[in-house]
This record gives structure tokens, C-alpha cells and sequence, in this order.
């Protein structure tokens, strides 16, 4: 530690100078430094007394020189002398609108260490991450979640065919639901362990959440009535063909019991009943030729309808799923049972509140509340 006073007058009188003269607070901290140190003020006290570590009191003290102002400043004053030409910016804005796939890379996605390597071999400029990321940003850029899309896999004359298909469908079970009901039908799966949503925290801190990687889940099959959101849902195993057809065997039988409860005879269904429309995916489950021609022997009210291909959005059940799976969201579960049995309440006995007009970005796209 120096003597009190170490300081030559002409050191000190420059230094209480550009103390007054100097816009830089940093090095004007720094001179302050020296000043202290000069009345034989010990490293912690002069910390203290800025508001700064100790370290740091420590490194310009043996670093600064009181004849040399330019020893108080570090390479960050500097300037940065590699700058973003027009020319840099607009093959930047270029570069971020296409896939890294289309120029060669392994990687799916542009991260700003990414595009300012790819840049400096297409430029010559040599700039950081960080540099890149402020110039994206001053032209209205932001890091985002991607969009899943499903669009380059679709047929779109086959979907606008459909979705006139189901629109006719819809306007015949308005005007006349004797005649006519329809159905989405789907498979879902709910994990036993948690399933993490967001939630509103403080900036700055996340909530937490259990995370145990925890073995099981509970597999359900069923469909939901167009005109009052009815539901019939079983659990399962697994899906496949035989599952499929147990199930939707079942449902039928609920079908027909819904037309006795109405007054009417158990042998007329067939003929009488309401022709049952139900709209399902293209899974190779639901296409078995021995089980369909089990289903149109046995089930002669029931026509199968499938959907397009990549047209998750037009299977209005979709929100169902979606739904059930928020409202467990973050929630820890002991047991397969106790899943199942609040699953059970929440798909089979309309303990889960769904808002219909919402916007459900599902698979792909917004779900199509047909």
C-alpha cells in the first residue's frame, strides 16, 4: 500500500483536472481511485466508498499511472472499428429470411454467433454475435418461437372439398339433428409426469415447478358431437384396429340407447336413427379392411369420413385434448388411477369449461372451429 501523499504534487494537481474534465464516468471513477489512495484510504474503504468491488479498486491501483491518463482506459473505449456496411445489412436480412439448409448447414436454425460467422465469409466483416443481434433488432427483429406449419404436405383443393363436405354435413344436423349427427373422433395420450405451462412470474424469477421423470400414461379414444359438444371418451391400452373397433362399437351402443331414452323402438334405430358422421384421421388403424367391414355390417348408421391429409386443424376434438392437458398443467400426479380418474371427470362428465371460439395453434396451424 503506498504512503500517504505518495502522489507528486503535478500528479495531483493533473488528476483533480481531469477529475472536473473528463466525461467519462468510468475513468473519472478510476482517477478518484488514485485520489483516495493518495490520502491513505485502504482498498475496502475506497470500495465502500464508490459502491465498487474490491478487485477492482485493487487492479487500478497497481494498473493506473498518475502521469499517464491513457493507462485508465481499457480496450472497450477503444471504439469498435468493424462496422456493418449497407451492403453487410442486406445480405444479413437476406440470409435470416431463408433456412440454414438452403445454404449447406446441418443446423435447422440462425443463431446470431451463426449468421455473423456465415457473414464474415461472404463480407469480409468481421463483427460478434452481440453486433449482429443489436443491427436485427434496430430493423424490428425478434427471437420467437417458430410456427410449426404444415402447409408444403397439403393438398389445398382436397381441403377446400372437405371442408364444403363438412360445412353441408353441419348445415343438415342444424336443420334437422333427427336426421343427422356428427362426430370428430381422435386419440390423445396424458402423461404421468408434469407437464410444464407457462405462468405469470416476476420479471426477473421463474416459479417452479415439480419435474419428475415419472413412467405412465393414460391413453384415451373417443369423439365429440357438433351440435352440443357432447363427449365419449374410453381409456385403453393402446390404439390399434381392434381397440378401435371396441370402442366405436361401444359408442354405438350408447347411440342407440340415447334413441331409446327418447321414446323410441331399439329395432328402428337402423332404419329410423340418425345417420352418424363421424370425421377421424388417416391413421392406418382406422383404415383396416377387416374391421371396416365389421363396422358397416354391424354399424349401418355409422359412415366414416376422413380427413385430409396434414388437416389435424379441421378436427374440431383437437381443442378437447388441448384443453384437458392445460387444465392439468403443472400438476403432480401419485398414480395412474388419479390421472385417470380426474380425466374421466374432465372428458366424460363436462367438468372441463372450453371456450369454442378460441384460436388453438395445433399441429401446425389455428384449429378451424368448423
Amino acid at each position: 500500500m503506498p504512503a500517504k501523499d505518495y502522489l507528486k504534487p503535478a500528479q495531483k494537481e493533473k488528476l483533480q483536472i481531469a477529475l472536473k474534465t473528463e466525461n467519462n464516468a468510468d475513468i473519472r471513477e478510476r482517477i478518484l481511485i488514485l485520489l483516495l489512495l493518495n490520502d491513505s484510504k485502504t482498498q475496502q474503504e475506497i470500495a465502500e466508498f464508490i459502491g465498487c468491488s474490491q478487485n477492482k479498486v485493487c487492479y487500478w491501483c497497481v494498473h493506473g499511472d498518475p502521469d499517464n491518463l491513457e493507462s485508465l482506459r481499457d480496450k472497450r473505449m477503444s471504439g469498435n472499428h468493424h462496422k456493418a456496411t449497407d451492403k453487410y445489412i442486406d445480405v444479413l436480412l437476406e440470409t435470416i429470411e431463408k433456412s440454414p439448409e438452403e445454404f449447406g448447414y446441418e443446423f435447422g436454425r440462425w443463431t446470431t454467433q451463426r449468421l455473423a460467422k456465415y457473414l464474415e465469409e461472404k463480407t469480409g466483416i468481421q463483427l460478434s454475435g452481440s453486433q449482429v443481434r443489436r443491427i436485427l433488432e434496430r430493423k424490428k427483429y425478434a427471437y420467437l418461437w417458430t410456427k410449426y406449419s404444415l402447409e408444403a404436405k397439403r393438398n389445398s383443393q382436397k381441403r377446400e372439398a372437405f371442408k364444403e363436405k363438412i360445412e353441408a354435413y353441419i348445415k343438415i344436423e342444424k336443420e334437422s339433428p333427427e336426421r343427422l349427427q356428427v362426430w370428430f373422433w381422435d386419440e390423445s395420450g396424458f402423461s404421468l409426469r408434469v407437464i410444464r405451462r407457462k405462468d405469470w412470474c416476476k420479471k426477473g424469477k421463474r416459479k417452479r415447478v415439480r419435474g419428475d421423470r415419472r413412467k405412465g400414461r393414460v391413453n384415451v379414444m373417443g369423439c365429440m358431437r357438433h351440435s352440443d359438444k357432447k363427449r365419449f371418451v374410453e381409456f385403453l391400452d393402446t390404439s390399434n384396429s381392434d381397440n378401435f373397433y371396441k370402442v366405436l362399437k361401444g359408442f354405438y351402443e350408447e347411440a342407440i340407447n340415447e334413441w331409446i331414452e327418447a321414446g323410441n323402438k331399439r329395432e328402428d334405430f337402423a332404419e329410423k336413427g340418425a345417420k352418424i358422421v363421424i370425421i377421424l384421421d388417416n391413421a392406418s388403424f382406422h383404415k383396416k379392411e377387416e374391421y371396416i367391414n365389421k363396422i358397416e355390417a354391424e354399424m349401418p348408421n355409422i359412415y366414416l369420413e376422413y380427413l385430409p391429409e396434414y388437416s389435424p386443424d379441421y378436427n374440431l376434438i383437437e381443442l378437447v385434448w388441448h384443453s384437458a392437458k392445460e387444465y392439468i398443467a403443472n400438476r403432480l400426479f401419485e398414480s395412474i388411477e388419479e390421472l385417470e380418474s380426474l380425466l374421466n371427470q374432465l372428458l366424460n362428465e363436462d367438468k372441463l369449461v372450453i371456450n369454442w371460439g378460441r384460436k388453438l395453434k395445433n399441429k401446425g396451424n389455428a384449429l378451424i372451429t368448423v
